[in-house]
């Protein structure tokens, strides 16, 4: 357990709980909690609390922010929250529902004694289960613990449908100092399961349009390349965009297509590229680092998100990887779900194709695939216009300030 030791922290302590984090530098699992807690170091000192995984440090500094892992189970088996989430990491092995209750007992004493050490001012949860429910828990128990900021990133919000797992939610909702969703759609369900509307603000993750995803016109895109990046679960939809694939070729031979995720849809997705003939046109390159990802942004002709509403009731809270295409100056077709009116103007009804249906997607990315230079221009329209909103150095001013208000309520 970290120690904290005789010299004096200058600036207020922030103790960051996650599930999704990265394992180590350059690890390919979605970074954007280490991204926001790496931006507020200049103002706060950060620890993040997050779960052990194969192969990761139980502890290191990482960017300026102090990493701490806490463990749940035998090395070999901590493998509940990687390569897809905990929700997607049940339904492909349902054995790993053994591991639930060791990781939540080993998130809520890892929590307590870290609080009682680290005596942090403040508190920013990412996630309504399981990080939020046990920071609530703990709260029956001990009191006079630090006000706390929950982020919910989607999922957690919109799944885990029922009565009980509906009155948890209320439960930690409730107990926020202040809640904050990725994008308006998500304001109404936290408020109908009872957060209050005058402490919910919509503040979503950012991207790095000036160093990670920037534009590069000395590379060259690949005519016909069509890219995928995400989680492989079914509110992605990427079984639509491979069905759209046949009618996309007809309309353009040399449309081909490139998957970079894993998940539990994987097998699925493989055996119907098999079942279309597809083998030739589609290939799977599996998850890759965030530092890998700009060069396939840069050279595909147009990147697909083919968002769903998932038959579990799960949606995507805001689709970030759109944005980071967008960024690299690609251009992008969506599944036009509530969330995306966050992103794309009314007026931009070119790059949004109705979700769920493979002809919608095969007429929208034809056009750009059509017309690559008219779909680039649009394209750079629409970064420079999202650059002004989610850029990281605006994303993180906003939390920051939101931290400190919470902070000057003790």
């Amino acid at each position: 357990m970290f120690e904290l030791g005789n010299s004096p922290l200058p600036r207020q302590r922030l103790l960051v709980l996650a599930s999704t984090y990265p394992r180590w530098d350059g690890d390919h699992e979605p970074g954007f909690v280490h991204e926001l807690s790496r931006r507020l170091v200049d103002t706060f000192d950060v620890h993040v609390l997050c779960p052990h995984a194969p192969n990761a440090a139980s502890q290191e500094i990482l960017d300026g922010v102090s990493i701490h892992r806490f463990h749940y189970a035998p090395l070999a088996l901590e493998t509940l929250v990687q390569n897809g989430g905990i929700l997607a990491n049940l339904k492909r092995s349902p054995w790993k529902w053994c591991l639930v209750p060791f990781y939540f007992m080993g998130l809520m004493i890892s929590t307590w004694q870290f609080i009682r050490q680290l005596r942090p001012q403040c508190i920013h949860v990412h996630w309504i289960i399981p990080q939020g429910l046990a920071l609530v828990m703990l709260g029956v128990f001990a009191r006079n613990l630090p006000p706390f900021l929950l982020t919910s990133h989607g999922g957690d919000l919109f799944s885990l449908r029922g009565r009980v797992f509906g009155a948890v939610k209320r439960w930690v909702l409730r107990k926020a100092f202040i809640v904050t969703v990725v994008s308006r759609p998500m304001v109404r369900e936290a408020v109908a399961l009872g957060a209050e509307d005058e402490r919910i603000y919509v503040a979503p993750m950012g991207v790095d349009f000036n160093c990670r995803f920037s534009l590069n016109q000395q590379v060259p895109r690949v005519a016909g390349q069509i890219l995928f990046v995400g989680r492989l679960v079914e509110k992605k939809g990427v079984k639509y965009l491979i069905q759209a694939l046949p009618s996309i070729r007809q309309r353009m031979p040399s449309a081909h297509l490139v998957i970079i995720g894993s998940g539990p849809e994987l097998p699925e997705l493989v055996a119907l590229v098999s079942r279309l003939g597809l083998q030739d046109w589609v290939e799977f390159l599996g998850a890759l680092s965030q530092a890998a990802l700009p060069d396939f942004y840069r050279q595909a002709s147009v990147f697909v998100a083919p968002f769903v509403d998932a038959s579990s009731g799960d949606k995507e809270g805001l689709g970030l990887v759109s944005i980071e295409a967008i960024a690299c100056g690609c251009p992008v077709v969506v599944g036009d779900v509530p969330v995306v009116a966050d992103i794309f103007l009314d007026t931009e009804t070119d790059m949004r194709a109705i979700p769920g249906n493979p002809e919608s997607l095969a007429q929208k990315v034809g056009d750009v695939l059509a017309s690559p230079e008219v779909a680039c221009r649009r394209a750079l329209e629409v970064r420079q216009r999202l650059a002004g909103q989610l850029s990281w150095e605006i994303v993180s001013m906003r939390y920051s300030a939101l931290l400190n208000k919470m902070a000057a309520s003790l």
